[in-house]
């Protein structure tokens, strides 16, 4: 199986071995951030540094100043990685060690849009705004996200892209020391929390049939009874958190807030992947980082599986909880997999971070066994030293 790891490019810039390091795994691809979220990063072999502080969304490269010249909505640079281009420095030094690169593309993340930019942001159903997730119906944010994903994605020497947060994004998902685990929610709780109740969703709702007042009055009623504890969170499966919403909402108000959300996700993802086709080359893999249960938001954007092989060319997807969670990934896809597509099984390499590169030989065959066609490392900068060399036997296992 094709592998390719993760990495960011402040694990290579500076760092004269890293790309051959990187290359012994035995990996063929380096999937490298070219748009990428804030975080706080370990880099335990970087001879100049241990921890890289990226204070806000950015794109690591120069943007294009024609491109985004007049638009209120445009990409933050970074200053936190030496150099003009440390993406491109990065990508270069990476094929030298013989290894493809294809970019990786944070699109709809980004706490600082949020804080800049207010009313581009999801706010729920009790009027909190959610500054990390900008709401993706609205079309300045729409006519971003596709400009960032066509510019971040076709960089010099890039042979492909994944993207990314490319759909709705809500509550879940890290926000600077979180404090939102005292009541649990569930997955259909999580969903209600995540329904964005901005004048152009609650528009959407109108045309979809449902009246956004008594919808966002719906929401409230459902959510009471876990905020004071009568309640248990639903089922944690992706079929189960679906009945449960149209158990607590109606299915007729709960139709009226999919109908709405999949149209525009549907529209975002294929209006960022034709973006992207448009200013590549012909051979140039488009894939995206997703989940097969389209109610679900957040890094891996839920989608229809059919829809989404219908125009990208295949789809990342997490692998990391036991055997029944993998299949209930990677079998939606499976089944509408075409001769040439790619369904790449994303597996963590970090045991700090819940990973179990030991047993990833193991964990590698039976996503085989379950259609996944490629396999996906996260992460090769942040993994320890044992960590990288119990990936690299397994790979030279497989």
């Amino acid at each position: 199986m094709r592998a390719s790891a993760f990495l960011y490019p402040w694990d290579v810039v500076g760092d004269p071995a890293a790309p051959d390091r990187v290359a012994r795994l035995g990996v063929q691809q380096v999937t490298l951030a070219a748009a990428y979220h804030s975080t706080r990063a370990l880099t335990p072999r970087h001879p100049r540094h241990r921890i890289v502080t990226a204070e806000h969304s950015a794109v690591l490269y120069p943007p294009d100043e024609a491109r985004w010249s007049g638009r209120a909505l445009r990409p933050y640079a970074q200053h936190w990685v030496l150099g003009e281009d440390p993406y491109g420095e990065a990508a270069a030094a990476l094929a030298g060690a013989g290894l493809e690169v294809h970019s990786w593309v944070v699109l709809a993340h980004n706490s600082r849009l949020g804080a800049d930019h207010p009313d581009t942001s999801v706010r729920n159903a009790y009027g909190d705004r959610y500054p990390w997730a900008p709401c993706v119906a609205r079309p300045e944010v729409r006519e971003y996200v596709v400009a960032l994903a066509a510019e971040a994605a076709v960089r010099p020497g890039a042979r492909g892209a994944e993207l990314e947060s490319c759909g709705w994004y809500g509550l879940a998902h890290l926000h600077a020391h979180d404090k939102i685990a005292g009541v649990a929610l569930g997955g259909a709780g999580q969903y209600l929390m995540s329904l964005c109740f901005c004048e152009v969703c609650r528009e959407g709702y109108a045309a979809a049939g449902a009246d956004p007042e008594r919808l966002r009055g719906a929401v409230q009623r459902a959510l009471e009874p876990l905020w004071s504890g009568r309640s248990e969170p639903g089922p944690g499966d992706r079929a189960g958190e679906w009945a449960e919403v149209e158990k607590l909402l109606g299915a007729d108000l709960a139709g009226a807030t999919r109908a709405w959300r999949d149209d525009v996700a549907r529209g975002l993802q294929e209006a960022a992947v034709a973006a992207v086709r448009a200013a590549a080359g012909p051979d140039f893999r488009v894939l995206l980082h997703a989940d097969p249960a389209a109610h679900r938001c957040g890094a891996n954007a839920g989608v229809d599986p059919a829809g989404l092989l219908a125009h990208a060319d295949g789809a990342v997807v997490p692998c990391t909880g036991p055997e029944a969670e993998r299949a209930a990934v990677l079998a939606p896809f499976a089944e509408r997999l075409g001769e040439r597509a790619t369904l790449a099984a994303n597996f963590i390499v970090v045991s700090g971070m819940g990973g179990s590169p030991a047993t990833l030989a193991a964990d590698a065959r039976h996503a085989r066994s379950l259609g996944a066609n490629e396999l996906r490392l996260y992460h090769a900068g942040l993994a320890s030293d044992g960590d990288l060399e119990a990936a690299r036997r397994a790979l030279a296992e497989l």
